[in-house]
């Protein structure tokens, strides 16, 4: 026999089910629940605290409780293995946590709401961000710091901003993430890429492209690579901003999911040269939360008042809720507990899908084979297509990147795969590799599947 508190659970999910109660629907009051049920008040606010971990419901303190979202019915469809999506695992998002914030935010910030905010942040957040960064050793001040509506708005201006050393070609890694290719073809950009591999780039190969090509910055993603996973060593990073120095090049760190980082004595490019010859950015839609749209730039001084030129033209200020809100998550402590939680997870998430690559992947095919972070990649058989394989594997429900936005017109072979452990519940982990797998092998059988 069912608790009582397990009954009214059933009892309020069933509403959801058939549409009697809907987002934004005001619960009964424990008292009223009480007397319904003919059981005492603890008796629902264990209910109530159940339906609140499930995340159906949430609580305004002296309000009452209310309906998170429209209740669906779980579909008959084959369950998707999904290593395509690369937001944050929706089940560590901290979202009875950050609740709590934004109503907090609403009435600490309400005059911000209805007015202008400061255009380069709210002074408080930035002072916040500069706390946090330090745990990952970046060291400045909250004066070089601008608040960005994401970090691919942060890229996008950049990529049209003219520089100080007044060049005007960028170069980017190759492969690197789609959404820095598609700012330089929109700002019709001219590009060159180099070469990366897990072994990292040719040295020489980039003295020479800083030395004759006019580069304005090279844009790095420095550990935890998209797609490949990635990280350059220290050695490799001191060795890059001696270049940079060396021939007037900046560097442009988009440093998204460095806070994944396990090793302490790793740095980012900034804390080899904070003065001003790279340009940091850190995001919090992949490790936090996406939808908040919420990144810091650190720039420098030189550049502020360009960089916030260009930005006006873009958008005023960022969100000032959204900013108001991490500024609270962020001195609470928050942040951090959340952020040891997800390491832990990615980190695991990662062993299981290396070792699943291990077992199963056929011979002929390699695989990259990072620390932690969300990305590992597969280098297929030179014969196949990446393409095609995505095509096969869409259809039997198992979702992967073929990489080729992630590739300049020059640089694309077509036989790397990208899979993001990001959403991929870890008992899907296996029975994924096994079908990409077997899809390879079959592949490899069938000429037609065969790049000619």
């Amino acid at each position: 026999m069912n608790p009582k508190y397990m009954i009214i659970v059933k009892e309020i999910k069933e509403q959801l089910t058939n549409g009697q109660l809907v987002a934004g629907s005001k619960l009964p009051s424990v008292r009223q629940l009480a007397e319904t049920f003919s059981c005492s008040k603890n008796t629902v606010l264990k209910a109530y605290s159940e339906l609140e971990k499930a995340h159906l419901i949430y609580a305004i303190p002296q309000s009452g409780f209310y309906i998170v979202n429209d209740f669906k019915r779980p579909d008959n469809q084959p369950d998707v293995i999904d290593f395509l999506s690369a937001g944050p695992d929706k089940q560590l998002l901290p979202y009875m946590d950050f609740q709590h914030c934004l109503n907090q935010a609403i009435d600490t910030y309400k005059e911000e709401l209805f007015t202008y905010s400061d255009q380069q942040g709210l002074p408080s957040l930035r002072t916040e961000i500069v706390k946090n960064l330090q745990h990952s050793q970046v060291f400045t001040e909250p004066e070089r710091v601008v608040i960005v509506s994401g970090s691919q708005q942060a890229i996008h201006l950049l990529t049209a901003l003219p520089f100080p050393n007044g060049k005007k070609n960028i170069l980017i890694e190759q492969p690197t993430y789609f959404g820095m290719i598609e700012s330089l073809e929109l700002n019709e950009v001219t590009t060159f890429g180099i070469n990366l591999s897990m072994d990292g780039i040719d040295l020489a190969r980039l003295e020479y492209l800083f030395k004759t090509s006019d580069i304005k910055f090279f844009y790095v993603i420095p550990r935890f690579h998209n797609p490949l996973g990635h990280s350059y060593t220290n050695r490799e990073k001191k060795r890059i901003i001696e270049l940079a120095n060396q021939y007037d090049v900046y560097i442009v760190e988009d440093d998204f999911l460095g806070e994944l980082e396990r090793d302490t004595k790793a740095d980012p490019f900034f804390a080899f040269d904070p003065s001003g010859r790279v340009i940091y950015i850190q995001s919090f839609s992949k490790v936090f939360l996406p939808g908040l749209r919420i990144a810091g730039v650190i720039l420098p001084n030189i550049m502020m008042k360009s960089f916030l030129r260009y930005k006006f033209s873009s958008d005023f200020n960022s969100p000032v809720l959204s900013q108001g809100a991490l500024d609270i998550y962020l001195k609470s402590g928050m942040y951090h507990s959340h952020l040891k939680k997800i390491k832990e997870v990615y980190f695991h998430k990662i062993q299981l899908l290396k070792h699943a690559c291990e077992q199963f992947l056929p011979q002929g095919t390699h695989y990259t084979k990072p620390d932690t972070g969300f990305y590992l990649s597969i280098y297929l058989p030179h014969h196949l297509s990446a393409k095609k394989l995505a095509l096969l594997l869409s259809e039997q429900q198992v979702l992967v990147d073929d990489t080729n936005r992630m590739f300049l017109d020059d640089f694309n072979k077509d036989n790397l795969i990208r899979l993001c452990i990001s959403q991929v519940p870890e008992n899907q982990i296996q029975s994924g590799i096994e079908k990409i797998a077997q899809t390879i092998k079959e592949m490899d059988n069938k000429k037609s599947f065969r790049i000619i």
